[in-house]
């Protein structure tokens, strides 16, 4: 049968829908990959201009690092009531909380301190005194009769200090032979000789005074031993640093390790501890690289008003093991102070205190610069908790609060600061990859220890005690960038433990390491005989004034 022109008609028309609906399938395929292009271009720029956003702001943090104020301390902020409705220096305290005798704060101007007289400034200086005699034979006769005038009084006109330029002697011990008058002619005479003492190091030149004034220099003043060589060559006398090391490494190994385990075995008997760590470089260790990183843990007693324990420790590495094995023997529930650092989650059945100056300081950090005073920003409203929280120690220290005050005026003040603060912190949600975002998961990561400090008042808000502990280590770093052995790294370490002691206790640290290098102390020596040595017993204070010899 022939189709019509009809039917030609419908199957062209039908192959021109047919086409149709093929290229339409195809433009929507076209349309639908241009849009997830765009899409995902449009996901690039913004993921990009994050960056850039974080990249800026990072950018005015290294800005405010080099170039800002390193300090911490905050203005008062105006608005900062916004928060927080009263001060401490407001509150009337509870009668069944604190003893009414206290201390008010000044709020008034700081009156000027009057400037110190002579003799309060020079009060430790040895006093010359000398007649001055500058008159001409002709001035001490009389203008009017020329009778010589003669002395009547004595007037102080002025005071000067003078410098004593550092100088070396040369000791030489003379020994005296004795013998027996009455058996010197006798077959077998008796003699006998005075020995006197034994060197500090046998068959060394070396005195406790010079081996101190090195260690001092060196661990007290930051002046590495290559100074110290080319400044006793100035004084007359060539003594190399490899000879300054090794009477440093002697002297630290045997007389000045006793004390230092002697102050270990105190700081394990503390209930209130607190620690940090720095790297440092030792050149040669077994199996390792120079350029390895080692690390010098601080571990220290806490504020509980004993005698502080300042304990440098070295070792290879930064595991958390190490500062476990250091402090083992420590009771169970003995209170820590210590940043962030994971490691110390080795340290088991401890109270782990959180520091609340970390936490600060990341949000300082996360506030954009020129917004320090924009309340609505979520890193100035963290900063005001933090704020408020130090307010508070500041005025329990200054009415000189008991600890027993200080924990129940907490649980009062400081507890709904911490609580509002906790509820501020779950309500954050910062932007992935920013500084508030860093700030926020590392508060996050320490909430479970944010309260801990709240249950003794003995426990610490931060650990900045611990941070001007290892300050001294950190800058010596710069000067004497390394050491060149574990056993040096190890008399480092015992002789840091000891000026930093001198220094907690108002000695003056080379009175401290010459009286202990005078006493000699060894493994042998008895705990009270060590008691003695330690720089809050009366003899040491007796001894090691603060004053340099």
């Amino acid at each position: 049968m022939v189709p019509s022109a009809k039917d030609i008609q419908f199957r062209e028309l039908k192959d021109t829908i047919s086409q149709l609906n093929t290229t339409i399938r195809t433009q929507n395929d076209l349309i639908l990959s241009l849009q997830r292009m765009l899409e995902e271009r449009n996901a690039r720029d913004d993921e990009k201009d994050r960056i850039i956003v974080n990249l800026q702001a990072q950018l005015e943090y290294f800005k405010r690092k080099i170039f800002g104020s390193s300090s911490e301390k905050r203005n008062d902020l105006p608005g900062q009531l916004n928060l927080f409705s009263e001060t401490v220096s407001e509150e009337e305290p509870a009668p069944e909380l604190i003893e009414p005798e206290f201390i008010e704060l000044n709020t008034g101007k700081k009156k000027r301190k009057p400037k110190a007289s002579y003799d309060e400034m020079f009060a430790d200086l040895p006093v010359c005194r000398l007649e001055v005699d500058t008159l001409t034979e002709e001035q001490k006769h009389c203008p009017v009769c020329q009778s010589r005038m003669v002395p009547i009084g004595h007037e102080e006109i002025r005071t000067e200090i003078r410098y004593t330029r550092a100088k070396l002697e040369r000791v030489v011990y003379i020994a005296t032979t004795y013998g027996c008058p009455v058996c010197k002619e006798t077959e077998e005479p008796q003699f006998i000789k005075d020995e006197g003492l034994p060197a500090l190091i046998p068959g060394s030149y070396v005195s406790s005074s010079l081996v101190s004034h090195i260690m001092y220099e060196k661990y007290a003043d930051a002046l590495p031993l290559y100074r110290q060589e080319k400044g006793f060559e100035l004084l007359g006398v060539s003594i190399s640093r490899t000879t300054m090391a090794g009477w440093i490494i002697t002297c630290a190994r045997d007389y000045l390790q006793p004390v230092y385990d002697y102050f270990h075995r105190q700081l394990l008997e503390r209930h209130f501890l607190m620690a940090d760590e720095t790297p440092i470089q030792v050149l040669k260790e077994p199996d390792r690289r120079p350029q390895s990183k080692s690390y010098v843990w601080l571990m220290r007693s806490g504020e509980d008003r004993l005698p502080p324990i300042i304990l440098y420790h070295y070792t290879e590495t930064r595991a958390g093991g190490n500062a476990a094995s250091f402090l083992e023997g420590i009771d169970d529930g003995t209170y820590v102070m210590v940043d962030g650092y994971s490691g110390y989650n080795k340290l088991k059945k401890i109270r782990r205190c959180c520091c609340y100056a970390h936490i600060r300081r990341y949000l300082i950090e996360a506030i954009p610069n020129g917004h320090d005073k924009d309340y609505s920003h979520p890193a100035v409203q963290g900063v005001l908790y933090c704020n408020k929280l130090f307010e508070y120690e500041r005025g329990y220290k200054a009415k000189g609060l008991s600890y027993t005050q200080i924990y129940k005026r907490r649980l009062k003040d400081e507890k709904p600061v911490v609580e509002g603060f906790i509820r501020w912190l779950d309500a954050q949600r910062p932007e992935k990859g920013s500084r508030m975002d860093r700030a926020v998961t590392y508060i996050r990561n320490r909430k479970d220890t944010l309260m801990t400090y709240l249950e003794d008042g003995r426990c610490s808000l931060s650990n900045n005690p611990s941070e001007n502990s290892i300050r001294p280590v950190t800058l010596g770093r710069k000067n004497w960038l390394f050491s060149d052995s574990q056993a040096g790294a190890n008399a480092s370490m015992v002789v840091y433990t000891m000026v930093e002691m001198a220094k907690a206790h108002g000695l003056h640290p080379y009175s401290y390491l010459k009286y202990l290098l005078d006493s000699c102390p060894s493994t042998d020596t008895r705990e009270a005989e060590l008691a003695n040595l330690a720089p809050w017993s009366e003899k040491a204070r007796i001894a090691c004034s603060n004053k340099s010899e």
